[in-house]
């Protein structure tokens, strides 16, 4: 029996920050970070945009679609957690207005979380072949303001459907993955913006990589040469290319671009999305590939900090195109504000208020929800106006 991604719907933050608006401003050369690191442009989310509303956001174009009827647990998985004790998913559950007979859990480990959530979605499905699972992942990438890792900042959300029998991508058995436990990037209870330490989060990644290969090889029996296309966690875009050719040494330019390049346009606009990197990647590989690839295996990796990495793979289905969600990603993207580098600024140093007092927040361009405020230690999600 197949079992894999069914639909898959990405979402981003309606504003944006182009780099060469941030370079400018710190007075580097734009290059650094076009070239340097693969970025063009940052997610910006607004104050009444969180992980919530742009899991919501992306969830609701399945459900427009019809896709979500079936679905019997919604697996949610971030590193921007909201709350200690409820899941973020349970407010994903009431504004989507999903059956009460869903199981709802919340998945934390770095950007890998989403991985591990796809692989807990396939068990429920094969347990129960005719049900569905929606899987999440959402998050915001923040860094303190002038710091190396501020350039890498971005947010986004990809909501997916596992099923048996799945239009897009039936998942491999194969798999190999490692554990660590290292301090290669963190976010303590009490800090708001993520520490890392570069350098070691690049060599742990890499090694990783290296080793989850390794095992997959062995059990599968293949090699890089049985895969049309790579997608890999992407916290940015040369990180990526630094790990394919770590894998495939001696790699061309042009056979590098041709592997991996279809799958880094989309995090190259949106930035670093955490746990959602990789599924961003895949969306990204999938809509803007000129290649046919059905019938073609692609290689994954996920790398969560900290630190998990699992090599798997999955084979692209007859007629995947159909179920893709193309046009609505590309005019996400195209229709964005962009922001100055004071509006930046500005929304950056928004705090929300830890005083369990009552706010409402200003509407901005949102999704179909927003954030609305907080009421009592609560926080309030409407529909936004259109």
């Amino acid at each position: 029996m197949k079992i894999g991604i069914d639909q898959i719907s990405f979402y981003t933050a309606q504003y944006f920050l182009d780099l060469k608006t941030l370079a400018e401003a710190r007075g580097v050369d734009p290059e650094k970070f076009y070239t340097g690191i693969g970025q063009e442009k940052m997610g910006i989310p607004p104050p009444d945009e969180d992980v919530v509303t742009m899991a919501a956001s992306a969830a609701f174009r399945l459900k427009e679609r019809g896709a979500l009827e079936g679905v019997e647990a919604m697996l949610f998985a971030t590193e921007s957690g909201i709350d200690q004790s409820k899941a973020a998913g349970m407010f994903v559950h009431g504004v989507l207005e999903l059956p009460a007979r869903c199981r709802v859990v919340e998945l934390k480990q770095a950007c890998y979380s989403a991985t591990a959530a796809l692989r807990m979605a396939m068990g429920l499905v094969a347990m129960k072949p005719k049900s569905k699972v929606l899987v999440i992942a959402s998050d915001i990438a923040r860094y303190e303001l002038g710091s190396p890792g501020e350039s890498t900042q971005g947010c986004g959300a990809v909501a997916f459907t596992v099923s048996a029998d799945p239009r897009v991508l039936a998942i491999d058995p194969e798999a190999g993955f490692y554990a660590d436990d290292v301090m290669d990037f963190w976010r303590p209870n009490y800090l708001s913006e993520a520490l890392v330490d570069g350098k070691y989060s690049t060599l742990v990644y890499i090694k990783a990589l290296q080793e989850s290969w390794k095992q997959y090889a062995a059990e599968s029996g293949r090699s890089l040469e049985d895969f049309a296309r790579f997608c890999y966690h992407i916290p940015f875009t040369r990180m990526a290319a630094k790990a394919h050719q770590k894998l495939a040494k001696g790699i061309s330019d042009e056979e590098l671009q041709r592997v991996i390049g279809e799958s880094l346009i989309y995090s190259r606009s949106a930035g670093n999305c955490y746990s959602a990197s990789l599924y961003v990647g895949l969306c990204s590989l999938l809509d803007n590939a000129v290649e046919d690839l059905n019938g073609k295996r692609i290689g994954l990796y996920s790398y969560g900090s900290g630190c998990v990495g699992e090599f798997f793979s999955g084979v692209v289905q007859a007629g995947y195109r159909a179920a893709l969600l193309t046009p609505a990603h590309e005019n996400l993207l195209a229709g964005r504000t962009e922001l100055t580098f004071q509006q930046y600024e500005d929304i950056y140093h928004y705090g929300i208020p830890t005083d369990g007092g009552e706010y409402i927040f200003p509407q901005y361009r949102t999704g179909p929800f927003r954030f609305s405020g907080m009421q009592g230690h609560k926080r309030i999600y409407a529909k936004a106006r259109i």
